[in-house]
């Protein structure tokens, strides 16, 4: 049962949009930013491993004006003339720079791909304090700032489209930049989509106090009772998505087949991309993003969208009980779009690239890189 592994669960959970930062983010300000230099041989493998050596590839980690503030961007790719693919990671506020070497290499074989740390996240969290920010913490803002990341991008990789690719939280930015401007993008590739956050919650729960009882788990099902109905008409508060997502994330609706998921809590650790100080930022963003961005993220239904003008793909994990797949299928097949397809992980849950990396790889390759056709 979950113990002396909450901590870990809860700041993962932020990346999957389980709203758990504060726990995480008051344990890192105990730990003072832990100095991990004895790391630093290991990460010297991860970074000559990464390194790209291709004559016309590329390698470049910045950060450039966006939204009023300096945003970091790190683009890889073995060859510039590959389609570009933007990445908009979860969270609130859980970069996916500080992973992306368990399961990337290989996408930089066919992709240029861009890995943006938005406002108050990972190393832009440095960038601005975080009075300056706060404010600026809504949901419309992340938005324009993902349509400047694919101008800048445009010009700056030469392209006149990207592909825009989203997990959890980014999948609320990345539909509604798309929505706006479809001219910037080739097609939209969602993972761990949100349709509507409200019914996710509730699918999610049912699933968690389902397997509880299954597994004759009293205390699980004590938990969850205690707050039932949920969500029903009661606040969704920090504390009651603390209780309801844990043991769901504990039956596997987060990575399928685990109760934790170790391979994700210490990527950052060895990351070459991150100092010390972005490592304790990612959770530090975290404590700042979650609550201005809570009832937003609380209102977003997208399930009017009857018509998306770009082609759409959906990467559903057979498993995912963190942003659960039953509202994603059902819009994904009831909307009017150039192109759609969805395409079925049959051993993950919320964590479809770290979990099924080949297939990420193929599905990619074959469905939509040939989306990225010159107009």
């Amino acid at each position: 049962m979950p113990n002396a592994q909450d901590s870990h669960r809860i700041r993962f959970a932020l990346m999957a949009l389980l709203l758990m930062s504060g726990i995480a983010g008051t344990a890192s300000a105990a730990n003072e930013c832990p100095d991990t230099s004895a790391l630093e041989p290991a990460r010297a493998v991860v970074r000559d491993l990464q390194r790209i050596t291709t004559p016309n590839g590329i390698q470049e980690q910045y950060a450039t004006p966006i939204g009023g503030v300096k945003q970091w961007l790190t683009i890889r790719g073995e060859d510039r003339a590959n389609p570009v693919i933007l990445f908009v990671h979860g969270g609130p506020a859980s970069p996916v720079t500080p992973s992306v070497w368990q399961f990337q290499r290989p996408l930089e074989e066919y992709f240029t791909v861009v890995d943006w740390d938005q406002r108050g996240a990972g190393k832009t969290y440095a960038e601005a304090s975080p009075d300056a920010i706060a404010p600026t913490l809504t949901i419309e803002r992340y938005v324009e700032d993902a349509i400047e990341v694919a101008e800048h991008l445009r010009t700056h990789l030469g392209q006149r489209k990207v592909i825009l690719m989203a997990h959890s939280w980014g999948t609320i930015v990345a539909m509604q930049a798309a929505l706006k401007r479809p001219d910037l993008f080739h097609a939209y590739v969602g993972i761990g989509q949100i349709i509507n956050q409200v019914e996710n919650e509730k699918i999610s729960f049912d699933y968690g106090l389902a397997q509880a009882k299954a597994h004759g788990n009293a205390k699980a099902v004590a938990e969850l009772e205690a707050i039932a109905p949920y969500p029903g008409n009661t606040p969704i508060t920090r504390e009651r998505i603390i209780t309801a997502r844990t043991w769901p994330q504990y039956y596997g609706g987060l990575t399928a087949y685990r109760d934790d998921s170790k391979y994700y809590f210490g990527a950052a650790r060895l990351s070459p991309d991150y100092t010390d100080a972005d490592r304790c930022n990612i959770d530090k963003g975290s404590v700042l993003s979650l609550g201005p961005l809570l009832p937003q993220m609380l209102k977003v239904d997208f399930n009017p969208i009857t018509r998306f003008p770009i082609p759409v793909v959906m990467f559903m994990g057979r498993h995912d009980y963190t942003t659960p797949t039953a509202p994603t299928e059902r819009w994904l097949n009831t909307v009017q779009a150039p192109y759609k397809q969805g395409v079925w992980f049959e051993h993950s849950a919320h964590m479809v690239p770290w979990e099924e990396p080949g297939k990420t790889l193929l599905s990619l390759v074959q469905i939509v890189r040939p989306l990225a056709r010159p107009d």
